[in-house]
């Protein structure tokens, strides 16, 4: 039986480059991604730092980053990639205090099902303004993108050719392509 810690005890441990998460009070370490995951974690963080900066909009973090959702809860995730908002930089401290403006998951066979469906729901609920889900395989980037005032998410998903467009990186737009080159 797994062994429930709060927010406090789980931040409290020693500084570490694992990945790791805390569902529910549950520390969960999943095993390290694969080298053809990095790599687009690598280029897709090249890519929007390289804008964010460009432009002054807020800050990129890679992965291991603690983003602590619901301290109340138990709920610390480390998305892939996460970008913050100029505006709204005061939640950067030692980790990440609240919802990130935008969110980044590179799917993996392992990973799949979770980032498509379980955290997708928990990065809405908590108010993730915009999730982008990138398909190595299949080489597609999703961009969902939450209406705040009617709760409701829109879909795009581009490949190849086809511009990735975010609402909240302003001025955004690059061809799927370029997450996979």
């Amino acid at each position: 039986m797994s062994e429930h810690h709060s927010v406090v005890e789980y931040l409290s441990g020693p500084e570490e480059l694992t990945r790791k998460e805390l569902v529910w009070g549950i520390v969960r370490e999943p095993a390290a991604p694969t080298c053809s995951h990095q790599a687009v974690v690598g280029r897709t963080f090249v890519v929007l730092a390289t804008h964010a900066g460009r432009n002054a909009l807020g800050r990129v973090l890679v992965s291991p980053v603690d983003v602590v959702l619901d301290e109340q809860k138990a709920l610390v995730l480390q998305p892939d990639i996460v970008f913050v908002a100029a505006a709204r930089a005061g939640i950067v401290r030692d980790r990440i205090w609240g919802a990130p403006d935008l969110v980044v998951e590179v799917l993996s066979p392992g990973t799949r099902r979770r980032d498509t469906l379980t955290k997708r729901r928990w990065y809405r609920r908590y108010g993730v303004r915009e999730y982008f889900i990138i398909d190595p395989v299949s080489k597609t980037v999703e961009v969902s993108t939450l209406d705040e005032t009617t709760g409701r998410t829109r879909r795009k998903t581009a490949h190849g050719r086809g511009l990735v467009r975010s609402n909240i990186l302003t001025g955004f737009a690059e061809p799927a392509r370029t997450f996979f080159e």
